[in-house]
């Protein structure tokens, strides 16, 4: 019997347009959750989702029929979207044109979750911008500054 499996577990970040705080305590929950539904359409599962006022992580089980590139492009394309219809103040919302996508070792999952669910904490002492940066020297990723921001 022939059969394909995989178990790719993945960490993806990125942030609003210019970093700008679009997401108040109020929204993000209901934003973290429209992307928990993307997630799952994709069958991309998600493990855990959130973020902060300007960006937002999401650790999901990576499906085998959707590249890292397209989850990507889904979740901020439909999620867009949908946040311009919650209210006129979100009218203007977009996302960033890029993205970081880190592997995750299935025995580090509960790590990565909790990282996740610390963001408010971290945030107090760090940008997302640092947070960014020390993801690249951490997965020994080289970047130009020039682009990685917009």
């Amino acid at each position: 019997m022939h059969q394909s499996l995989s178990k790719v577990y993945v960490h993806l970040c990125y942030s609003t347009k210019k970093r700008y705080p679009f997401f108040d305590p109020e929204i993000r929950p209901r934003v973290f959750e429209y992307i928990g539904g993307i997630c799952k359409g994709l069958e991309c599962y998600p493990i855990k989702i959130g973020g902060y006022y300007d960006h937002i992580h999401v650790l999901c089980l990576l499906s085998r029929k959707v590249t890292q590139m397209k989850l990507a492009e889904e979740l901020k394309k439909q999620s867009s979207r949908w946040v311009k219809t919650i209210d006129a103040k979100y009218s203007n919302f977009s996302w960033q044109n890029g993205y970081g996508i880190f592997s995750v070792n299935p025995k580090e999952l509960d790590v990565v979750k909790s990282y996740i669910e610390r963001q408010d904490e971290r945030h107090k002492k760090m940008t997302f911008k640092d947070e960014y940066r020390l993801f690249m020297k951490n997965y020994d990723i080289q970047y130009d500054g020039k682009y990685v921001w917009d």
